[in-house]
């Protein structure tokens, strides 16, 4: 049953509801019980013993936790004025600065409304030949029988993509130093951001410290190379020039905030989602068969053109079941400005929300056999249906139960430019090879800040031939 607390110093107006959840602190109650690292077995705990709702605390903070798509709707759409990032986002400043992802309020809506033109739909055809075109780029540096780490393979793609159709940049070999300062600080994710007093740590002389300033430079380096050249050409109306001509050259690290945000934010997911998506269809040969089947039907011999995108239903189905299986953005987090109610519970200001895409897409209430991958759920399912996704999806489950681009005013603004990308680079690499776990891979996800794999993603190439 909720609980109800009333501080002997407030007036009757001020009783908080709580619902049910753990009866001690997180601090010393679960870190023994739930590895060190991996929230989502929290998020899973919580889901599983108290249902839709769960409270707990973190030393002196509320935490609620959600698990119901009517409460995530509340929370991201309906009463999204009243909350801002939570902590862990906040902390993200250390490399993100002052960027799209973790500004609020006036400064959030300027710096999306600023971007916004270069995701518009007629944008989006004069992108789908710069992403098949470095996925047939991968494809020929393949060679049949050889394994390859295919999350690292999917990392430099993704970059390449996102540094020329948005920015302009040919990267060339410089994709491999600036996936290895990714890397590392993606290595360093919960000593620098999830750790307690992690802001503060950054500032003292620890071996790790320096790791992360060092790849935060190499990457900045890269960042400053594109403005600066940017400021020196003539506007070609690719993002980094409608950036310029919001912000202007002057304040050269508020231009360097909002180019490393979409930068990064712009590659992990569609990386992490392709090796999620490669793994998947490795271990499920009768969909990979399908997926073939409507590339040669449709495809054949030739290289997608943007016209293919709306065509290759069944591949938009495979991305998108991967997705819900192993969503790169595995959980979202928000903290409340004022006292809030969430159905039957009212909660106190200060309070950090969280809800897991990871754990509500594994619910067997809105996706029966959760964990089988099928991407058949994905097919249209009626003209009356609202899209919920990609380019032609409708889906017959209620809203806000499928969200691998999160929803409300803080929905990904790339999302579009994702599934583009996704399904033309899928389609790109699966004409010529299919893929197999490499023997003894080990299959981890790795919640940090995208859903990466543990130990990397070896697989064997094989050609289709």
């Amino acid at each position: 049953m909720p609980t109800e607390t009333v501080s002997r110093a407030a007036p009757a107006a001020r009783r908080y509801r709580y619902p049910p959840g753990l009866e001690h602190n997180l601090l010393w109650y679960t870190l023994g019980r739930f590895r060190v690292g991996n929230p989502i077995l929290l998020f899973e705990h919580l889901a599983r013993k108290y249902g839709d709702a769960a409270h707990y605390k973190l030393g002196p903070q509320h935490v609620l936790f959600i698990n119901h798509p009517d409460y995530i709707w509340e929370v991201l759409v309906a009463q999204h004025d009243n909350f801002i990032r939570e902590r862990t986002v906040r902390r993200s400043r250390m490399l993100l600065g002052e960027g799209m992802i973790t500004a609020d309020g006036a400064a959030h809506r300027r710096q999306r409304q600023a971007a916004q033109p270069a995701f518009h739909r007629q944008r989006m055809a004069a992108y789908a030949g710069t992403m098949v075109g470095f996925a047939q780029r991968t494809r020929d540096g393949w060679r049949a029988g050889e394994t390859r780490d295919i999350a690292l393979d999917m990392i430099h793609l993704a970059l390449g993509v996102v540094a020329r159709a948005l920015f302009g940049t040919d990267l060339g070999d410089e994709v491999r130093e600036v996936a290895a300062a990714i890397n590392s600080i993606m290595g360093l994710y919960h000593y620098m951001v999830a750790l307690p007093a992690a802001e503060l740590l950054v500032h003292f002389p620890l071996p790790h410290v320096g790791t992360f300033k060092r790849a935060r430079a190499r990457l900045d380096a890269t960042v400053y190379r594109m403005i600066d050249q940017h400021v020196a050409a003539e506007d070609n109306g690719d993002l980094l020039h409608l950036l310029l001509g919001a912000f202007g050259s002057a304040d050269r690290v508020l231009l360097r905030d909002q180019v490393i945000t979409i930068f990064l934010a712009g590659y992990e997911t569609v990386a992490n989602a392709l090796t999620w998506t490669w793994y998947l269809l490795s271990q499920n040969p009768n969909a990979e068969a399908k997926l073939h089947s409507e590339l040669d039907a449709i495809l054949g011999e030739r290289a997608p053109v943007p016209e293919d995108y709306g065509r290759l239903r069944y591949t938009e189905m495979v991305f998108a079941e991967a997705m819900r299986l192993y969503p790169p953005a595995w959980a979202m987090g928000r903290k409340a400005v004022n006292d809030f109610e969430l159905g039957p519970y009212r909660l106190p200001a200060g309070t950090t929300v969280i809800a897991s895409q990871y754990v509500l897409h594994r619910d067997p209430r809105f996706f029966p056999e959760p964990l089988a991958f099928r991407p058949e759920r994905f097919a249209s399912e009626g003209e009356e249906k609202v899209s919920a996704y990609g380019a032609g999806g409708r889906l017959a489950r209620p809203r806000m139960t499928y969200i691998p681009f999160g929803a409300g005013p803080r929905q990904c603004i790339g999302e579009a430019f994702a599934w583009m990308e996704g399904v033309l680079a899928l389609a790109t690499l699966a004409q010529r090879w299919k893929l197999r776990l490499a023997p003894g891979q080990r299959v981890e996800p790795e919640p940090l800040i995208t859903l990466r794999p543990r130990y990397g993603m070896r697989m064997e190439i094989l050609s289709r031939a």
